[in-house]
């Protein structure tokens, strides 16, 4: 997999926030669905320079709602989500770069 497509983007909330703000160091970032941990660890390392200590990855399912007589309509696609630690002596990861 290309290492360019890998990392799609940064999700903002709330939580992500604190998370990326506290000792931790923990960044939110949607990745491609079929990314793998050692996929977004290479290309956090080579297009951010940035040491990665562990990566979590989760699916993020669809939401649909009903929509009259038993029909649905999907809300939300599937995507892949990642959380990933960076180690203590890293610089932090700057994705507007």
């Amino acid at each position: 997999m290309k290492l360019v497509r890998t990392i799609l983007g940064q999700i903002v909330t709330e939580k992500s926030e604190r998370m990326k703000a506290g000792a931790k160091r923990i960044y939110t970032l949607k990745v491609s669905p079929d990314a793998t941990k050692v996929d977004i660890k290479k290309a956090c390392k080579t297009l951010y320079d940035v040491d990665v200590a562990e990566v979590k990855v989760m699916r993020v399912p669809q939401k649909t709602r009903a929509v009259g007589r038993g029909r649905t309509m999907e809300k939300r696609h599937v995507t892949k989500k990642a959380l990933v630690t960076l180690t203590p002596d890293s610089k932090p990861l700057d994705l507007a770069a």
